[in-house]
């Protein structure tokens, strides 16, 4: 079951604080609470937490992970949320049996990288001391002593994207005579990227299996986000200045975006 807890934020001195409290021993006994309700039965791939925000429930697929999350509000009984997830089991068994076949990071398997697919091959050396990658063409050498190579080829994979994120973001920031203040490549889960107020752009390193015009056009909206902090027709105008096939990309993210998760899970 998924457990999430709200951290105290004042004093246990204050009202503020007494308050907080208050509410988070709430959320902790319906945390504790949940065991008691055979969520597992509905689903194995659900998994239920308490939200000190959420105003209704809500069932959200989360792609990488493969689950279905409940999203409980905190003044919800938890027999209620038992009732609506068992009301919602086939949608939550369809959603799980229509995610895309997974592809691991394993000798054998094909991986679109940078628009062109290229076959993992991994050459085993026990007398070598260091983890040799190169991508190929057609193909990602691995020569390893590793009997699992998967987390060392994860890690050459998101810095190769981070490389060519980088390289497109500093050319269109450039163009737009804008200043990165800092730019991340993390394993997101809801967002393709971000950009702060104060100039930090964050993406996905699975964009590295987007075609190319999917990856340009997310860059150069993070990127049109250092002119427009909203998404006006202003905004949008200077995104498309800076993607060359922006209805094109943008298309195969909304459509197909959600397929980047299934590399590198293990099967």
């Amino acid at each position: 079951m998924g457990k999430r807890v709200t951290p105290l934020r004042a004093g246990r001195g204050s009202r503020q604080g007494q308050a907080h409290g208050s509410a988070d021993l709430r959320i902790l006994a319906q945390e504790r609470a949940l065991r008691a309700y055979p969520f597992a039965d509905i689903s194995e791939n659900l998994e239920v937490s308490i939200s000190p925000r959420a105003k209704r429930m809500a069932l959200r697929l989360n792609h990488r992970d493969r689950i279905v999350h409940l999203v409980v509000p905190k003044r919800a009984s938890l027999r209620s949320a038992y009732d609506f997830a068992q009301d919602h089991q086939n949608w939550i068994q369809e959603k799980i049996s229509k995610l895309p076949k997974i592809v691991p990071f394993q000798d054998g398997k094909t991986l679109p990288v940078f628009g062109r697919d290229r076959r993992i091959i991994v050459l085993y050396n026990k007398a070598l001391r260091k983890t040799d990658i190169q991508l190929k063409k057609n193909e990602i050498i691995v020569i390893t002593n590793k009997k699992d190579p998967a987390g060392r080829i994860r890690r050459f994979l998101m810095e190769q994207a981070r490389k060519k994120i980088s390289l497109l973001a500093q050319e269109k920031a450039d163009r737009l005579d804008k200043k990165i203040a800092h730019l991340s490549v993390r394993d997101t889960v809801s967002r393709w990227g971000s950009c702060s107020e104060d100039g930090r752009l964050s993406f996905s390193w699975r964009l590295i299996f987007a075609p190319p015009e999917a990856m340009d056009y997310v860059v150069a909206h993070e990127v049109a986000h250092l002119v427009y902090m909203d998404h006006s027709r202003n905004f949008w105008a200077v995104c498309e200045e800076l993607c060359d096939d922006y209805a094109q990309g943008k298309g195969w993210m909304h459509t197909n975006g959600h397929d980047l998760m299934r590399f590198g899970i293990e099967s």
